[in-house]
């Protein structure tokens, strides 16, 4: 398992581990807020179903250590995993497609909890184009690149339908994004330097209905 730099020298952990982190933060930020002090990677494994070893594995790639037989201190603990992660930081993104998906994630400001603000939405239909969702406007997508080069948010957030999927793909790189939240289901492609994480909502209703199935 290699853990590497990107070209501003930030460590780029596995993948597995970075899914975890979060998991962590969640239930150490519902300590901190309880005013716990101290927290054992034995009693983050009970609480969260994953082995104390690579509990303590993962937070040692952050250079996060705890005491013997007192545990992690939970404040640091807090303030190491959402600076590594960037959940302390704004992170403009639009989203492209202002379905009912769209529409969801414009509202949802617990987002801005992890460094995620949406500041717009980008639709092609006549009927939203102009409105807002709840203070936030919607455009036209064709005025993405316009508006793109005043703004320069970074993220694009893409739940346009699947025969869409692709074009918004690449007009939203063309205008500059460098990194794409694809939840659609089609597989899109885009240069190397961008980032595209891809959330399929299908994928995992498969592996549910899948597993349904095998009890049965």
């Amino acid at each position: 398992m290699s853990v590497t730099k990107n070209n501003e020298n930030r460590t780029i952990l596995p993948e597995p581990t970075i899914r975890r982190l979060p998991w962590y933060l969640s239930y150490v930020r519902m300590l901190d807020n309880l005013h716990v002090e101290y927290v054992s990677s034995t009693q983050i494994s009970k609480e969260l179903n994953v082995q104390s070893s690579q509990i303590a594995k993962d937070l040692s790639f952050l250079n996060i250590r705890g005491k013997t037989r007192i545990g992690y201190e939970v404040s640091s603990l807090v303030k190491e995993l959402e600076d590594f992660l960037g959940f302390n930081k704004h992170h403009d993104a639009v989203v492209i497609g202002t379905g009912s998906l769209g529409t969801a994630l414009m509202q949802d400001h617990g987002l801005e909890n992890y460094g995620l603000n949406i500041v717009a939405g980008f639709d092609v239909r006549k009927e939203v184009i102009g409105k807002k969702i709840g203070d936030l406007p919607v455009y036209d997508v064709k005025e993405l690149s316009s508006w793109q080069q005043e703004h320069k948010v970074s993220i694009a957030i893409l739940t346009v339908s699947v025969d869409h999927a692709q074009e918004a793909a690449s007009q939203a790189i063309a205008s500059g994004v460098t990194a794409l939240w694809n939840f659609t289901p089609y597989r899109i492609k885009a240069p190397s330097d961008v980032i595209i994480a891809n959330t399929s909502i299908y994928a995992h209703l498969a592996i549910i209905y899948n597993r349904m199935h095998g009890h049965e």
